[in-house]
């Protein structure tokens, strides 16, 4: 005879303890009612295990292997010499610190909140884990992030590719990689290989690098170029080639000895039978979501974090696991949350960021200011004179709604930017704001003044501080 599947009744389920899920889990706990927290693997977040937090760590050892091979235009000889070996070791090392604090705190957790397993919908309200188990929840809150892309074309070589997820378990750094995707994560890994000795070519069917408007990303592009090539409009065909793999495209072919497809982090919800829980999903999968609520339709059940694609950034998830935790716990009494500006960094060297709306076209109720930063003075005392930042505000008052940019100092600069967007900043107000000079911040000015010039309605700005010849971009 055979046995009933355990039974777990509860106020609200969290299906994925990554960010989003571990963050929505405590606010619904925080509102009393009971929770159950569901993952495979408790593994530790995208962040701490596979994303922000180990390619931060190669990127540090890129830097610390570039300083020393730039060392000599301060008048300084040196010669850096890499042990890859000993980079991925010091890289997991610590990546194992972060991970190890994030299980920590599941070990916190009340006792019976966790359940190991893959979970799918058999009903409304009603999931099931692989071992059997069932649970009854009032509301869901699927967290379960997104999963690397691999295209057709790598699918015959998948044994010779890295993605986020296996690239920092590789003992030694190869010899070549060719990268498959010019986005952030692309960029990133591949200058910090670059940087640490190995040969490295990118790949992008599309025609700009980062996310960035067009100007931006040629500038990005040209900069980055000149330390490993990078091909857009171009999809190479791949095949094995002894230990490698063969690259060929439009105009060449190469042999790498590992391909990195960073070509997309799509949302992770196969298995997960949505349509048992009564949703409509598209034909890709996807429910519909409310950016407000994170409620999909009118189903008690909340997407949140990666899992929805709308923004799929840590600090985003964050965020949006509070507001999926909140609604879940108190539902049907929803509560909308204001998205705030949204912010999209790239760790490259120079950063780029994409801050806030940027306009897809030139408009007559826009106004762009650009600022150059190859003869801006901090930029040139620190050999990194190159990059430039857009900056898009209404022509009518001069209130900024966007910016864009390839600076040293970038992500630091990005931050300064989103919170004048936040503060409803007019370009005057800024250049009102005290600049410390010398800064990098303070090279933000003549792209601030460019707008000033250009509003409707003319507003006071600092013209005893007038812009040196060449500051801003022609």
């Amino acid at each position: 005879m055979s046995s009933k599947p355990k039974v777990e009744i509860c106020d609200v389920a969290v299906i994925g303890a990554g960010t989003a899920g571990i963050v929505a889990e405590k606010h619904a706990r925080d509102r009393g009612v009971t929770t159950r927290l569901i993952d495979p693997e408790f593994a530790g977040t995208t962040c701490a295990h596979v994303g922000c937090m180990p390619s931060k760590l190669l990127i540090a050892a890129a830097d610390a292997a570039h300083a020393v091979r730039d060392a000599e235009r301060f008048g300084i000889s040196a010669t850096p010499q890499v042990d890859g070996a000993a980079v991925m070791r010091r890289l997991r090392k610590h990546r194992d610190r972060f991970v190890k604090g994030v299980k920590e705190g599941f070990a916190r957790l009340p006792d019976g909140t966790c359940l190991q397993g893959h979970a799918r919908f058999t009903g409304p309200g009603e999931l099931e884990l692989d071992d059997g188990t069932q649970i009854r929840a009032r509301s869901v809150v699927v967290a379960t992030g997104a999963k690397p892309a691999l295209p057709g074309p790598f699918q015959a070589v998948a044994d010779k590719v890295l993605t986020n997820r296996n690239i920092f378990e590789i003992e030694d750094l190869p010899d070549s990689v060719g990268v498959i995707g010019s986005g952030a994560v692309g960029l990133e890994l591949a200058q910090a290989l670059a940087r640490l000795g190995v040969r490295v070519e990118v790949f992008d069917m599309g025609d700009r690098v980062a996310g960035l408007p067009d100007r931006v990303s040629a500038e990005l592009h040209r900069i980055l170029s000149q330390e490993f090539p990078i091909h857009l409009g171009q999809g190479p065909e791949a095949e094995a080639d002894g230990d490698g793999v063969r690259l060929s495209w439009d105009g060449g072919d190469a042999r790498f000895d590992r391909l990195l497809v960073a070509a997309g982090r799509p949302p992770q919800l196969d298995g997960l039978d949505l349509e048992k829980a009564g949703l409509e999903l598209d034909d890709t999968g996807m429910p519909a979501v409310d950016r407000e609520t994170l409620q999909c339709g009118d189903a008690p059940i909340f997407l949140a974090g990666d899992a929805n694609g709308i923004r799929p950034l840590l600090h985003e998830a964050a965020d949006e696991g509070a507001v999926a935790g909140r609604n879940a716990a108190l539902y049907p009494d929803l509560r909308r949350a204001a998205r705030g500006v949204s912010m999209a960094i790239t760790f490259s060297r120079p950063s780029a960021a994409v801050i806030g709306d940027v306009p897809e076209k030139e408009d007559a109720d826009t106004i762009t200011g650009c600022a150059d930063y190859a003869n801006q003075g901090r930029a040139r005392v620190m050999g990194q004179a190159h990059g430039i930042c857009e900056i898009y505000a209404a022509r009518s008052d001069g209130r900024l709604f966007g910016a864009a940019l390839c600076l040293p100092g970038g992500e630091h600069l990005a931050h300064e930017l989103a919170w004048a967007i936040s503060g409803g900043l007019t370009a005057s107000q800024m250049l009102d704001l005290p600049f410390y000079h010398p800064t990098l911040e303070e090279g933000l000015k003549p792209a601030l003044r460019q707008i000033c010039k250009q509003v409707s309605a003319p507003t006071p700005w600092n013209r005893a501080d007038e812009p040196l010849p060449g500051d801003g971009c022609s």
